[in-house]
């Protein structure tokens, strides 16, 4: 979820992002490492919105000109709506969003003057019946002038129930020195869904669902049924690809033009397909690079494998890649044809135009390329060679004569 946020936040263009965190600061710090731009900032104990803004401020270069404010909990928010709000904000002043909401309960109102003119917020249980009724509601995402929220932050108080230093007290104290007040609103309410329980969390996702399918359907890829598809973000899928109901395709996957996949089929974090690959039914594919052409059409577990072009992976096919403690690679070469039912027992290799047979388990062997291996444990199938074979066949029709005369 923070993830969608600072992408959102990203997409201004900022010198510096500043992330203020408390609970399970350890795991969030964790997930974002590496990242540039990208400094952590701990509230502790977290004292409200007012007071999480002063300890950013702290990380904010003096040679910021414009502070953004914005909230994690807020995936939906678009880059967009962020770029219109800085442009909105006035020299010395504050740029707030609003949105207008059926249903404002809870929600901080904007009093607007008969011109339309910012007055104040009113939170809900200091409205009047009037006030009370006015949809148009604070979003809580600003953008500031940095001098005038710098003055205006160490000033806030927690003259409140709940001993909280309030963020929007910073905007009446800026307004109380004659710092404009702009209003931006934000035309789709979706955008300022806030993430405070499971519920609303899965209202979310239904929204950046939406987006990310119409994305991919504009990029020419065919999803038949976008209503049991599920797509993460950051997953690359190339024109033509078809996609067959009930899919599942989570974050880091990566598809080639002209692919095929499901139905049901699932590919986790670190799955690749190259050109015109195609995964069928029941099929699931993790930390896997399926070759140009490769087909897996049914009722397969791939993981941590490395399969050559046009190979063929038959039905029940599984790379058995852990063995309780280590995870271990296989490799499938080009145009290798795996048998239905065969276990590959990793580390193990199938060579070029290699044939497994129905049911073979392969256990941490390498089989030659051409070569054909069946059975269980596998071994190489020895074929007889041709002057043998004459021998047997000539054998078999003496012994074939030999009978009838005895008989007759």
């Amino acid at each position: 979820m923070l993830s969608h946020s600072i992408d959102a936040v990203r997409g201004v263009r900022p010198k510096h992002i500043v992330v203020v965190v408390g609970h399970g600061r350890d795991l969030v710090r964790a997930a974002f490492e590496g990242q540039k731009n990208l400094e952590f900032v701990t509230q502790d104990p977290p004292r409200g919105t007012g007071d999480a803004v002063k300890v950013a401020m702290r990380a904010v270069p003096e040679s910021a000109e414009i502070v953004l404010v914005t909230y994690g909990d807020m995936p939906c928010l678009r880059s967009e709506t962020l770029q219109k709000l800085t442009a909105a904000l006035p020299a010395g002043g504050v740029a707030l969003l609003t949105v207008t909401r059926e249903e404002a309960h809870g929600f901080g109102r904007i009093l607007r003057d008969p011109d339309g003119d910012f007055v104040g917020i009113r939170e809900e249980k200091d409205c009047s019946p009037d006030e009370r009724a006015v949809r148009e509601v604070n979003v809580g995402v600003y953008a500031f002038d940095r001098a005038a929220l710098a003055r205006a932050i160490p000033k806030i108080k927690p003259s409140n129930a709940q001993r909280e230093y309030y963020l929007t007290d910073a905007v009446f104290e800026i307004a109380k020195h004659a710092g404009l007040i702009r209003l931006v609103e934000i035309e789709d309410e979706d955008e300022a869904l806030g993430v405070n329980s499971l519920s609303e969390l899965a209202m979310a996702r239904n929204v950046l669902q939406e987006r990310i399918l119409d994305f991919h359907l504009d990029a020419g890829v065919v999803i038949e049924d976008p209503v049991t598809t599920m797509i993460d973000a950051d997953v690359e899928i190339g024109a033509g690809t078809v996609i067959h109901p009930f899919t599942v395709l989570r974050s880091g996957v990566r598809i080639g033009e002209n692919c095929e996949i499901g139905p049901f089929a699932h590919l986790r974090a670190g799955a690749t397909m190259l050109t015109k690959a195609k995964v069928g039914n029941f099929v699931e594919i993790k930390k896997s690079t399926l070759g140009a052409g490769v087909k897996a059409m049914h009722l397969a577990y791939i993981g941590d494998t490395t399969i050559g072009e046009n190979a063929n992976i038959g039905a029940g096919t599984i790379t058995a890649n852990y063995d309780g403690k280590d995870k271990w690679p296989t490799q499938i070469g080009a145009r290798a044809f795996i048998g239905s039912g065969t276990v590959l027992v990793a580390p193990s290799t199938v060579g070029e135009g290699a044939v497994t047979g129905a049911g073979a388990i392969v256990a941490r062997k390498c089989v030659p390329a051409g070569e054909v291996w069946v059975g269980v444990p596998a071994k190489k199938l020895e074929r007889e060679n041709n002057s043998n074979s004459k021998q047997s066949a000539a054998a078999r029709g003496a012994g074939s004569r030999r009978s009838a005369r005895a008989r007759g």
